[in-house]
């Protein structure tokens, strides 16, 4: 008789639920595996080191000299901030270089570490302007803290996350980034690398399990149902994924990459983030919940982990919308000030993605709930039916208020 704490929340992988995590898993990693071996960039443009652009130099403001600013038109507002400031360079060179100022000019302190530029002049030396704070060591500061605090609270689940996240950055910068410069599909490319993250990560983090093969195949079943109504909205919207200065810009500078595709991949990967902690969500209810109460059956199941569900998306719409409007409140005020029609503004390229990108997202996330939410109570409810010589359970009355012993796995029936 196997202990009765050993498959506390559905952890242990007994042999049928081991039989079917690698039903699932052997052919979703090969699947992904020919996948990233076909669309792997073979000739992706690469960055040139030493190219010809301006001269940089880290440095530290050593003194700082204000002056008044140069007299501007008429009717435009005086800029503030004018003079000079000394910086002493990595070489130990020190240079004099002016104040930035303007509109989005970084404000300058002694001992403030900069970024300056160089360029050359008539006398064939370098002029130098300050034209940025250095941040690596803010950065790195706030992301040792980040870790940290993932650790203390998680412990070896939050050190599993932290390598979930090393492995969906890498697959980000050495696969997708890289195969859609070298002209792939992006959508292709955004599912295929997609499934990897969310094969590998879900894994990782919690462990290979049943509750976890739930999930993944949720969050499968949930990716491909977003990416198929992501490309109808998009075509039928007539989305051409070009709508601001930066996509502009790499639509003439890599000619080769499928611009509405990208907003479609963009669409996919946006969404894996939040399908996952769903289907987690939901396939763990499940499990918790049949722990808790074994007489329970699918129609139970089912009914108590939606209602936990719908309380769950309801928030997380809420979420995206926050994230997306956050995102964009530069933007709506300069819309609001400038008395564009609310029709207008709403049917707009700029806009009219970013609802577009809400709507696919969260309509992936309703659908992700039943489906998981179906699967998980499919086996647990599978995983309870007694044997013929069981004897019934007992009355909820007669246990009500009184120390039960620790429930049985929903997923014992897998040892059978």
């Amino acid at each position: 008789m196997p202990e009765p704490h050993s498959h506390a929340h559905g952890a242990a992988l007994l042999p049928k639920a081991r039989r079917l995590t690698l039903m699932l898993l052997i052919p979703a990693v090969l699947l992904t595996a020919l996948g990233m071996l076909l669309l792997w960039p073979r000739d992706a443009p690469k960055a040139e080191s030493g190219g010809d652009g301006p001269a940089q130099a880290n440095g530290v403001v050593q003194t700082l000299t204000h002056s008044e600013c140069a007299p501007v038109p008429a009717g435009e507002e005086q800029p503030t901030g004018c003079g000079t400031a000394t910086v002493k360079l990595e070489s130990g060179e020190v240079v004099s270089t002016e104040l930035p100022y303007g509109p989005g000019a970084p404000e300058i302190s002694d001992g403030d570490r900069v970024v300056v530029m160089g360029l050359e002049n008539q006398a064939g030396g370098l002029t130098w302007s300050i034209s940025d704070h250095q941040r690596s060591r803010e950065l790195w500061l706030l992301g040792i803290a980040f870790a940290l605090a993932v650790v203390a609270f998680g412990r070896w689940r939050g050190l599993t996350a932290l390598a979930g996240l090393a492995v969906t950055f890498g697959v980000l910068l050495f696969f997708i980034v890289p195969a859609i410069l070298d002209g792939r599909s992006p959508t292709l490319v955004a599912v295929v690398g997609s499934a990897a993250i969310m094969l590998t990560v879900l894994y990782l983090t919690h462990g290979l399990n049943i509750t976890t093969t739930i999930a993944v195949a949720g969050t499968l079943a949930s990716l491909i149902i977003t990416t198929v109504l992501a490309g109808i909205s998009v075509a039928a919207v007539h989305l051409t994924g070009v709508v601001d200065d930066t996509s502009n810009f790499l639509s003439i500078t890599q000619g080769e990459v499928n611009m509405q595709g990208l907003l479609l991949a963009s669409i996919v990967i946006g969404s894996l983030g939040v399908l996952d902690d769903v289907t987690v969500t939901q396939s763990a209810t499940v499990t918790e919940l049949a722990i808790a109460n074994p007489a329970y059956g699918f129609r139970s199941l089912y009914g108590a982990a939606t209602r936990i569900g719908r309380a769950h998306i309801a928030s997380v719409i809420n979420t995206i919308v926050l994230a997306y409007a956050g995102a964009s409140l530069p933007l709506m005020l300069l819309f609001a000030t400038g008395g564009t029609p609310v029709g207008e503004l709403l049917t707009g390229p700029l806009i009219a993605q970013e609802l577009v990108r809400s709507a696919v997202g969260t309509i992936g996330l309703i659908t992700a709930v039943p489906i998981t939410t179906a699967l998980a109570a499919f086996f647990a409810h599978r995983s309870q039916q007694p044997p013929a010589t069981a004897a019934p359970p007992p009355p909820v009355e007669e246990t009500a208020g009184r120390h039960r012993p620790p429930a049985e796995s929903p997923w014992a029936a897998f040892d059978n």
